[in-house]
């Protein structure tokens, strides 16, 4: 970790702020091209999103980024494999839990995949976000057909306007929060349209079986893989618990002319110069660095005007997989309460037994609220009356584990900046890949694939590290 009392000159080819994916990916491979990096990271781990505890003896659980497939995101399958981490396929055999709009109520056994609502009224729904998202324009979102509606119109009334029915407003939330966290009042159609096409659309997203979204986990847990690639760098590069506060670049930055290098300040007092700077943190997070000079307007349409939703993830670890006793997935999906679903995320072969719940969007703002005590005895509440007309006595878990990333000041949300209902998107939606001067944007947010996932991070990660290879000439630096 680099100094924190004693300010320090260091001159790299390339800093990299934040070391989540995205950072260290671009890392890696500037680090292989053979240039002298630095990678910045706020945080005492690396990671970013994607964090690993220990939750048993011998098991891991995840309190970020949990899921991958091995069919459509290729790049994160590649580093599955290149780091040896052991796969577990999502459950998806027994009933789920279903519970209506009374949190103490008990839940209803239905079967797999049952998505609440009037058949015919989520099929009509379904059907309209299939064709529209369809039509997107993943490069530039404002030239997709009626861009201009979509961007002012928030999801929730695309949804009413294509059914005509107010039953609609439970599907748009439950759309909109599970996939990023807000309401679907808070996002605009643009926006949640455009996330769900980069994700291959709302089928893929909402899967848990082979090619869908919540496919494969990580016998070792996701955050192996960041670990293992802060690994292939050079001993020093990471500078842990180092925020930048300020990047000042020559005016003349990105032109031949341009002879002076970036500097990144720190809140340490340290000064880090490098010929390009890689900024991997969210747009939402722009404002808590000094730009000098100042981000062009589109960008700070964007870090004004995008926003992050709300995610906490619960796990409860127990002795024994009960649930499975009684033939279930370990699934619950509810209308009312903190929690909103759950998944399995056991891994049977090291006897951790757990099942995550995912508390999101308006209601989980709403139960941040409480205390620690209050909250916990919430959420159990409704995890035990959920399940208790299925199984009778739930048992108490043995441990359980709380991430709440709105109260992480260096991520505020998760899992991505997205534009609410307005006209932000299609003034600045195309700009988020886009450098400015001596300065390269990535990070999942930035990703036109896989927008808001792991395999978005790295494919970001990867196109970063391409711009400035091809900025500084490489093979005029590599070693």
């Amino acid at each position: 970790m680099a100094s924190n009392t004693v300010t320090t000159t260091n001159a790299f080819d390339v800093v990299i702020v934040g070391a989540g994916l995205s950072g260290l990916q671009a890392a890696s491979i500037l680090h292989d091209a053979g240039l002298k990096i630095a990678v910045l990271e706020a945080t005492n781990r690396v990671g970013g999103m994607v964090l690993t505890i220990q939750s048993t003896e011998m098991g891991f659980n995840d309190l970020g980024a949990t899921w991958i497939n091995d069919t459509n995101q290729v790049e994160m399958f590649k580093l599955f494999q290149r780091f040896g981490l052991e796969g577990e396929t999502q459950r998806t055999v027994g009933d789920s839990i279903a519970q209506g709009f009374d949190e103490t109520a008990a839940g209803e056994r239905v079967p797999y995949g049952f998505i609440p609502g009037d058949p015919e009224i989520v099929a009509k729904l379904l059907d309209a976000v299939r064709a529209v998202s369809a039509e997107v324009n993943l490069d530039d979102p404002a030239a997709s057909p009626g861009a201009k509606l979509l961007s002012t119109q928030a999801f929730l009334d695309f949804c009413l306007e294509v059914s005509q029915l107010e039953t609609a407003v439970g599907f748009a939330n439950q759309v909109s929060s599970s996939l990023v966290g807000v309401e679907g009042k808070e996002v605009s159609a643009l926006s949640m349209l455009h996330y769900i096409k980069s994700g291959h659309g709302i089928d893929v997203l909402m899967s848990d079986h082979k090619h869908g979204g919540q496919y494969l986990r990580a016998r070792q847990g996701m955050q192996a893989i960041p670990k293992a690639l802060a690994a292939t760098l050079h001993a020093g590069s990471i500078f842990l618990e180092t925020p930048a506060t300020a990047i000042k670049q020559n005016p003349a930055a990105g032109t031949v002319e341009d002879e002076e290098m970036v500097e990144v300040h720190t809140a340490h007092g340290q000064i880090f110069k490098a010929r390009r700077v890689i900024l991997s943190i969210p747009t939402t997070l722009h404002k808590t660095i000094t730009f000098i000079p100042a981000l062009p307007a589109p960008r700070q349409t964007l870090q004004k005007s995008t926003v992050m939703g709300y995610y906490t993830k619960i796990v409860y670890v127990f002795l024994h997989p009960w649930w499975l006793d009684a033939g279930l997935s370990g699934v619950i999906g509810t209308q009312a309460g903190p929690i909103s679903f759950s998944r399995d995320t056991s891994i049977p072969a090291d006897g951790q037994w757990s099942i995550s719940c995912f508390i999101i969007g308006a209601r989980g703002r709403e139960w941040a609220k409480l205390s620690k005590e209050e909250r916990d005895q919430k959420a159990w509440d409704q995890f035990e009356a959920c399940f208790g007309a299925v199984v009778g006595e739930v048992p108490k878990p043995e441990r359980a584990f709380e991430m709440n990333w709105l109260k992480e000041p260096f991520f505020e949300g998760a899992p991505c900046p997205v534009f609410p209902a307005g006209d932000a998107m299609i003034a600045a939606g195309n700009e988020l890949d886009k450098a400015f001067g001596d300065i390269h944007f990535v990070g999942t947010g930035t990703a036109t694939i896989w927008r808001g996932y792991m395999e978005g991070a790295i494919l970001s990660g990867q196109r970063g590290a391409k711009e400035v290879l091809e900025a500084l000439k490489v093979s005029d630096y590599a070693s």
